[in-house]
């Protein structure tokens, strides 16, 4: 079973543990109910401020609804070797066109108020950039490569080195210019 499938079934079970109706969880989310029956059906990779809206409508944390098995203390990774690749779909419309692989620093780790991740980003144009905005912060350090940041009205150029530490509230956009390149990528996302 594909990443997407496994996280569209996790959502699906844990609304209906909640005895909650799709609409409900649309409503709660202010996610369409045509999105969530494609999340939960397969058919469509969430790209994150809609994943971080759909945890808080079932009332958990963005880690929580990815993870599979909690874990106390502090949490070790080897290399930045991440066992799990979660795919976003970024600006794609459908769950083959992912453009995003996250690669999760703190899967696992229980009660956490951050989500740490190293992000391959495939390019895309300015163009095709769609803004989205949620509540929290992200802290943006590009490894290798080239990324674009649409901030508001602000376009951040950013090359292996640089960093963007920002509200994520304001309308925002990441994307790979000129070939992949690889972000650590941290997030707080307030419950």
């Amino acid at each position: 079973m594909s990443d997407t499938n496994k996280l569209g079934l996790k959502i699906k079970q844990l609304r209906e543990m909640r005895e909650m109706s799709l609409e409900q969880l649309a409503e709660q989310s202010q996610c369409p109910v045509d999105l969530l029956a494609r999340i939960e059906g397969g058919e469509h990779i969430p790209s994150l401020a809609p994943l971080m809206a759909i945890a808080r409508a079932l009332g958990m944390r963005l880690g929580t609804l990815i993870d599979d098995e909690p874990h106390e203390g502090a949490l070790l990774i080897k290399g930045g070797q991440s066992e799990d690749v979660i795919r976003f779909s970024g600006q794609a419309s459908h769950a083959e066109g992912s453009n995003l692989a996250f690669h999760s620093l703190g899967a696992g780790k229980q009660d956490r108020n951050m989500e740490p991740f190293v992000i391959d980003v495939e390019p895309s144009t300015a163009e095709e950039a769609t803004l989205s905005t949620h509540e929290g912060e992200e802290f943006i350090y590009v490894l290798s490569g080239h990324i674009e940041i649409n901030y508001g009205k602000t376009v951040y150029q950013l090359d292996a080195g640089d960093s963007l530490y920002y509200d994520s509230i304001v309308p925002h956009n990441v994307h790979a210019t000129g070939g992949t390149a690889r972000i650590l990528a941290v997030v707080y996302a307030p419950l």
